[in-house]
């Protein structure tokens, strides 16, 4: 049990503050040090899928797997034609802070013919289990916050070498509904969005030895404000915009993947305010969506470098050996004024007849980051023709 988590802290997260998204000691649920760019349900922006985690966080451009939908739906469809698959992944989430708090991921896929591929997943964060206590520290009970998030995929192919995806998001953020905070009902808060992703990729040759080169994009998350009371205040969901590129050497059965995603938030960035509570620089984040989406590329109170500072960088790698052991390596670089998600990460593959296993390892850069020693453990399965 939590108590360090209290009515304070909700009080704090769903009245007083622009969401605070969601933190605990500082620390935001997808990792971050808190920042200057606030959203509702961070959970969306932890990859759930062990391999694209192994390999620091990168991977829109890079083959796809049984759950590859979660960074680039538009990859599925070069999955073998008549093939289907699932994959579930476990992961505990800050267990520094939490001790029981976990991310869970189910996804699958099935090729339907040449042109179609169809996928579903489900994402599920617990927070875990919350002894909640009022302004005078009496208990008020037990709860198990939770956050889920169902997506249908589908993805086209136009030819051999381009294809267009997309996903529809439901989002359920039940943190403490039920509950009366500051006067108000506190409701599980239930959002729409979707995907928009692109995939590219044409064979070619470097220093003599075949290599396939790819490119990929991927917009999520884009959809409706999300409230939490029956208020009118609601939040912007982390829509984000990641695109990148890979590089995938080919030797015999052997191969080696280098990958380079960057990712840059979508929302509002937080103006400066003065004393009076007016604000000196920036702009007015209280906006509609689409102006909260086009703006977020130029609305920073320091300027196009400070613009600059919002874009992470992933990068990682993979090294397959004979389609059936895979070592794997990245690196994902936030700005210290933007999160300070900084870490290094490692991870291994293994495949026997249908089924593979992803191990990733998150090493993290200093020894008091909120994320060291993070575990992802994922397990699929492929049927039809062998997955690549």
């Amino acid at each position: 049990m939590l108590s360090r988590i209290s009515t304070t802290f909700l009080l704090i997260l769903l009245c007083v503050f622009k969401l605070n998204a969601q933190s605990i000691n500082g620390t935001q649920m997808d990792g971050r040090q808190q920042n200057n760019i606030l959203t509702a349900v961070p959970f969306l922006l932890i990859m759930p899928q062990a391999r694209s985690g192994a390999m620091g966080n990168a991977g829109v451009a890079i083959d796809a797997d049984a759950n590859a939908s979660s960074i680039n739906a538009a990859a599925i469809a070069f999955l073998p034609v008549k093939t289907w698959g699932a994959s579930v992944t476990y992961s505990p989430w800050l267990k520094s802070l939490v001790p029981d708090m976990s991310l869970s991921y189910l996804s699958g896929y099935y090729r339907v013919n040449e042109r179609n591929t169809i996928g579903a997943s489900l994402r599920y964060f617990s927070i875990g289990t919350v002894q909640f206590t009022d302004l005078n520290s009496q208990n008020i009970g037990i709860y198990n916050p939770n956050e889920l998030a169902f997506d249908f995929s589908y993805a086209r192919s136009f030819g051999p070498d381009f294809s267009l995806g997309g996903s529809v998001r439901y989002i359920h953020s039940d943190l403490f509904s039920g509950q009366s905070v500051g006067g108000a009902q506190v409701e599980a808060g239930k959002a729409l969005a979707v995907d928009i992703s692109g995939f590219y990729k044409r064979e070619g040759y470097f220093l003599s030895e075949p290599v396939i080169w790819s490119a990929g994009i991927n917009l999520t998350n884009i959809g409706t404000k999300i409230a939490y009371s029956a208020s009118n205040v609601s939040y912007f969901l982390p829509a984000n915009f990641r695109i990148g590129g890979a590089a995938t050497f080919l030797k015999n059965n052997d191969r080696l993947i280098v990958a380079l995603d960057l990712n840059k938030l979508m929302v509002p960035t937080q103006p400066i305010y003065d004393q009076n509570g007016n604000i000196s620089k920036g702009k007015d984040p209280d906006r509609s969506v689409p102006a909260g989406i086009f703006g977020s590329f130029a609305d920073a109170p320091g300027g196009i470098s400070e613009e600059l500072k919002e874009i992470n960088i992933s990068t990682g790698l993979e090294y397959s050996f004979q389609n059936t052991f895979a070592l794997r390596a990245g690196y994902t670089y936030q700005s210290p004024e933007k999160g300070n998600s900084t870490y290094f990460t490692l991870g291994a593959g293994f495949k026997y007849n249908v089924l593979s296993i992803d191990l990733a390892y998150l090493a993290g850069k200093t020894t008091n980051n909120p994320l060291a020693n993070t575990l992802r453990v994922g397990i699929q399965a492929g049927f039809g023709r062998k997955i690549k």
